[in-house]
């Protein structure tokens, strides 16, 4: 009788969830050319491939793809019977991607709290593009991101949403009619800059990039100096001191698309139970949906949309 080596099964695995020979030996601590040998190994003990080698990146063969839900079960069970010894558990680091306009919500409390029921889980926080956030997630280097996008996504959500984006302003601010509109932002990669800009442009009006910083308290600070206007998630401007400018002399601004993404494979108990948690302050409150003030809608708000699911 064949026996396989939990080992072969595990690094198979690992490089079909990370996408990449590399990634998985950096997640498994040996060289990239060991997980290569161990591939080969483990087909040569099946006598077939696993992997297309016609297709690019890394892609199953069909038997392949059989064998990778197998393997998945026999790990699962593999690592019960390892504690049930009293084995340490392996850590896991969940490395999570949020836009700028999210830092300074509630998500780092969320996080915490996670980490008092699963204690072997840590995390490593980003903040990057919704762009850059699709290439990790499709290329396994993020597992989850909560993203902002002004065009509705074409990839699934674990959860999705809607947001009014708002101009937002304090008593010092003051625009003048006929010279640009003073703005402050995130950066270029921002998504209310770009409803900001985009705004602003469909009808006829310049802006001038007065103050950009990457920290909601500094932009803050900069607009209740009257530095300048700027957008935000109609829903995040309640954790500011800021005021939306009801009626402005500006133009109306689109709404924005907000959801919780998750990559394919990982551990999904995990990353979705961290989902839903992190939706609960990622989501507007519930007297700000359908209809009300923010004009916003939950679009989604299931478990089970996982990425390229």
């Amino acid at each position: 009788m064949l026996n396989i080596p939990t080992e072969l099964l595990r690094t198979l695995v690992s490089v079909v969830d990370q996408r990449s020979f590399t990634r998985a030996a950096q997640s498994l601590g040996v060289t990239q050319p060991a997980v290569s040998a161990q591939i080969k190994r483990l087909q040569f003990l099946l006598g077939y491939e696993l992997l297309d080698k016609s297709a690019p990146g890394v892609s199953l063969t069909p038997r392949g793809e059989m064998v990778v839900t197998q393997a998945r079960r026999m790990l699962s069970i593999n690592d019960q019977i390892a504690q049930l010894s009293g084995s340490q558990p392996t850590a896991q680091t969940v490395r999570i991607a949020i836009p700028d306009d999210f830092v300074g919500m509630k998500i780092p409390a969320i996080l915490a709290q996670f980490r008092k029921r699963w204690p072997d889980i840590s995390f490593a926080v980003t903040t990057t593009s919704f762009e850059n956030m699709l290439r990790g997630l499709r290329q396994g280097e993020i597992d989850l991101a909560v993203a902002i996008a002004h065009t509705k996504p074409t990839i699934e959500a674990h959860h999705l949403w809607t947001d009014q984006a708002v101009w937002v302003r304090s008593d010092a601010t003051q625009l003048e009619s006929d010279r640009p509109v003073p703005l402050l932002s995130f950066g270029e990669d921002c998504t209310c800059r770009y409803a900001a800009v985009n705004a602003l442009h469909r009808v006829g009006r310049e802006c001038d990039f007065v103050f950009t910083s990457r920290s909601i308290a500094s932009l803050e600070a900069a607009v209740l100096a009257g530095l300048g206007v700027m957008v935000l998630p109609h829903s995040r401007v309640a954790e500011t001191t800021l005021s939306v400018w009801e009626d402005p002399p500006l133009p109306e601004l689109s709404q924005l698309y907000c959801g919780i993404f998750l990559r394919q494979g990982g551990n999904r108990a995990v990353l979705e139970e961290l989902a839903d948690e992190v939706a609960t302050v990622a989501r507007p409150p519930l007297h700000l949906k359908n209809g009300g003030a923010a004009g916003t809608t939950d679009l989604m708000a299931a478990r089970g949309h996982g990425l390229g699911r």
